[in-house]
């Protein structure tokens, strides 16, 4: 009888197996949420005797999860005082002249940046100003934005705080007996990682980044020219009211499509071109920015999300139009613009929705929301204005007055570098530093207190909470150690590189196609136990864990910031993968190599 299955014997082992396998299942579907998968693992391992209700929650009261809830409130205390300015700046500085430049620059400046700030917010910050950038060179946005994603994730392993799965990583490490990772840790492996990785991305920018187009007049309307779908209303002064479409000058004059009809309780569908047009109808639009501006004007047709919504006269000169993304963890994501009251909620109005390279063919009512989406919005500039500090939306595109205030800049930095330099010179722990820093930022004025609040990504929180659970169990029921035992039996006679090869290039399959921070929980135990079967130091391989998970290049669900570019991109699902496959294998090469030389390893 082999281990395993002498270990599924062991009370709690089969039904942990089928947890875990359950959560798999769940993380690549997508069918739950990942925050809600974790925590109904966790509930389940506790119904069913595995874990007692302090063992499977634990992971809410670590320090990693405190640390990180702080590390939250310092990013956005540095970018709501202007401390990353001088970074925004420099990444739209004219100066840069092509894509391949802007590439190092992003590698060279975002990178470092990247190791001590989330990297989300750091996306969520500098996507207007590259879109910007774009517009000003005609370049098209395909080429820059992906790099900008993989700049990120190249730099978050430069240190502990550049990424919570570092932190989920450390916290397991230590439960595990195995020892918790230093601020600065990763950095030896990571510089590599940074500086060979920055390296094939340039290199390979030209021929591997797809161009889907160039800015020619500006962003939306380029985005607009292969088609938006928006509803309109025939008003009372309609010169379409009475005609057929066949008859009316609507679709000889304009490059208009008509999809749908909609008279009171009544759907019609194409064909469409004898139906005679009454005062009310709706119609779905398949048109360019510009013809429905034009529309508008001639009091042809007006929006028409619900009837009092239609713009008035007096109103149109305020109005401004901008397209917004759905950042990952937006709380918005999963449910409809009618759901949601959208209008009312945000005082715009969204004339057409976007995923990735395709238009929606629903009404814009009843379309679920999904992270990644781009929105077209019009609405007063005020309202758009105050878009630019919620967390659920990210404006893509720089509004007059939307740098933040500067009087508090330099007390954001300050806060910053002392949370890392009394970490790093071990004066007090990481997360009290991180804590005094948090308050310091609230007390000096950098950060509000609602702002503290909404700076807080629940969901991460939530996910990497549960996910404690994960490990607790499988080392518990002894199936880390059969998992192990089982990979031992296969690279019992292997080099120790080749062994690492292998773990690395397994975590990041996985994470391509689950959370990575879920990746990580299951995997640390097993390549824990594994290293000490081969005889080898155990950091070695939970280090290879921990930079598979991170390495994510091969798809747009793999990593959050990848999905974040993939809308305004308006890349393919294989685009990432084009890009991101030499790099995969560069890194699967690389990193194991790197642990050989920074362990001591042969």
């Amino acid at each position: 009888m082999s281990e395993l299955s002498v270990a599924l014997l062991q009370p709690g082992a089969l039904t942990t197996l089928l947890v875990l396998a359950g959560s798999v299942v769940l993380f690549i579907s997508g069918w739950l949420a990942p925050e809600v998968t974790g925590l109904l693992a966790a509930a389940l391992l506790i119904v069913t005797g595995v874990l007692n209700p302090t063992e499977a929650l634990e992971g809410f009261g670590s320090p990693a999860l405190i640390t990180l809830m702080g590390l939250f409130a310092l990013s956005a205390g540095l970018f709501r005082s202007g401390g990353l300015d001088r970074l925004r700046a420099l990444i739209g500085s004219d100066a840069v002249r092509s894509p391949k430049r802007m590439i190092t620059l992003m590698v060279a400046a975002v990178g470092p940046v990247s190791a001590f700030v989330p990297n989300t917010p750091i996306v969520a910050s500098l996507l207007p100003v590259i879109e910007g950038w774009c517009q000003r060179r005609r370049i098209s946005p395909s080429k820059v934005l992906l790099p900008l994603s993989f700049a990120t994730v190249l730099g978050g392993t430069l240190s502990l705080l550049g990424s919570s799965v570092n932190l989920l990583a450390s916290e397991v490490s230590s439960k595990l007996g195995y020892g918790a990772f230093g601020l600065f840790s990763l950095t030896p492996i990571g510089l590599g990682v940074w500086l060979v990785g920055g390296l094939v991305m340039v290199l390979l920018a030209d021929r591997f980044l797809p161009d889907r187009g160039s800015n020619d007049d500006d962003l939306v309307a380029s985005l607009a020219s292969s088609g938006y779908l928006t509803e309109v209303k025939i008003p009372a002064d309609s010169e379409l009211i009475g005609e057929s479409l066949h008859g009316s000058r609507l679709q000889r004059r304009f490059d208009v499509d008509v999809l749908e009809l909609h008279r009171a309780n009544e759907r019609f569908l194409p064909p469409l071109a004898d139906r005679t047009l009454m005062l009310g109808d709706r119609l779905l639009l398949r048109c360019s920015r510009e013809d429905l501006l034009r529309l508008q004007q001639d009091h042809t047709v007006v929006l028409a999300p619900t009837p009092e919504e239609a713009i008035r006269p007096d109103q149109q000169n305020n109005q401004r139009m901008v397209e917004v993304l759905l950042p990952s963890g937006s709380s918005l994501a999963g449910d409809c613009l009618r759901d949601l009251r959208f209008r009312q909620r945000y005082n715009v109005t969204v004339l057409a929705l976007r995923r990735g390279n395709a238009v929606l063919r629903e009404r814009l009512g009843r379309a679920q929301l999904r992270e990644g989406d781009v929105l077209l919005l019009q609405g007063p500039k005020d309202a758009i204005r105050g878009l630019q500090a919620n967390n659920d939306l990210v404006v893509l595109e720089q509004l007059e007055k939307d740098l933040p205030t500067v009087s508090r800049k330099r007390v954001a930095l300050v806060i910053a570098a002392l949370v890392i330099l009394l970490t790093a010179l071990n004066v007090i722990p990481l997360v009290a530093a991180v804590l005094l820093g948090t308050v310091a930022m609230v007390a000096t004025g950098c950060l509000r207190a609602g702002e503290l609040q909404r700076a807080i990504r629940l969901d991460v929180i939530l996910l990497l909470g549960s996910l404690a659970s994960f490990s607790v169990a499988l080392e518990k029921t002894g199936l880390a150690a059969a998992l192990a035992q089982a990979l031992l039996n296969g690279l019992q006679s292997w080099p120790v590189y080749a062994a690492l090869v292998v773990v690395f290039l397994f975590t990041t399959l996985l994470t391509e196609v689950m959370s990575n921070a879920a990746t990580v929980a299951m995997l640390i135990p097993i390549a824990g136990q594994l290293a000490q079967g081969l005889n080898q130091p155990p950091m070695a391989f939970i280090y290879a864990v921990l930079f598979g998970a991170s390495q994510s290049f091969l798809s747009p669900v793999g990593y959050q910031t990848n999905l974040m570019v993939f809308g305004p991109g308006r890349y393919r699902f294989l685009d990432v993968a084009r890009y991101g496959f030499p790099l995969t294998v560069v890194m699967t090469l690389l990193v194991p190599l790197l642990l050989c030389l920074h362990f001591g390893l042969s």
